[in-house]
């Protein structure tokens, strides 16, 4: 949309912020006509990309609520299993990269079903809601708790040597054994066993995951 303005041999044309001169030649056509039909609207052009950015930042405001919603359990305000892969895929890379030292807690409930069983679902998801709590009271907060589906956990801890991890999976068992929960006047038992694995710089999600599972169920065959 332009306002052509005559000034001798060239015409300035006006328009959303800069001006065009175009210099009139005689042709076979004959002389360029000095007056063309204003169509200039600013306004709406100006309205219009205000609309269209009010459109991105909503399309971006919902493709991050899906992202979020695809990573997080459905029970429990933590990451679910995808989640989880992703920020231990994370801290693979960082060994990789820096060096540094992680390790993965690989955490079950002992006797879920069994909660199920006698005393109902919504008793064995009041338990389920309770151990996820106390695993992210008894970490640090720059370490990652997510629900990996059914009655198992997994940790992760950052800048964690094999030592410290091992300590922290020990003292997280003894404060879930050490827990009172109640529902409907019942007392629900609860005890969880739970594997430690260091995670290395050549490792993959799934390699890593397999080693603490398989020292979780180690430790659950020994108590």
């Amino acid at each position: 949309m332009w306002q052509a303005i005559a000034h001798g041999d060239s015409q300035h044309f006006q328009g959303l912020g800069f001006t065009l001169c175009l210099i009139a030649k005689q042709g076979p056509l004959g002389d360029m006509p000095d007056e063309m039909t204003d169509v200039s609207d600013s306004d709406r052009l100006v309205e219009e990309i205000g609309r269209l950015r009010a459109m991105i930042a909503t399309l971006q405001e919902r493709v991050e609520q899906l992202d979020r919603l695809a990573h997080q359990d459905s029970l429990i305000e933590l990451p679910n299993r995808r989640g989880f892969l992703r920020e231990l895929d994370r801290l693979i890379d960082r060994a990789a990269r820096y060096g540094e030292q992680a390790a993965m807690l690989f955490v079950d409930i002992d006797g879920l079903k069994m909660i199920n069983d006698s005393f109902g679902h919504r008793a064995g998801d009041e338990a389920l809601i309770q151990v996820s709590r106390l695993l992210v009271g008894g970490v640090r907060r720059s370490d990652i708790v997510a629900r990996l589906g059914g009655d198992e956990f997994g940790i992760l801890l950052e800048h964690s040597d094999e030592v410290s991890a091992h300590e922290t999976a020990a003292r997280l068992a003894d404060m879930i054994m050490d827990c009172e929960l109640t529902y409907d006047g019942d007392e629900l038992p609860l005890s969880v066993a739970i594997g430690a694995a260091m995670i290395g710089a050549d490792d993959s999600p799934e390699a890593v995951m397999a080693r603490a599972d398989e020292e979780m169920y180690r430790r659950k065959a020994a108590a």
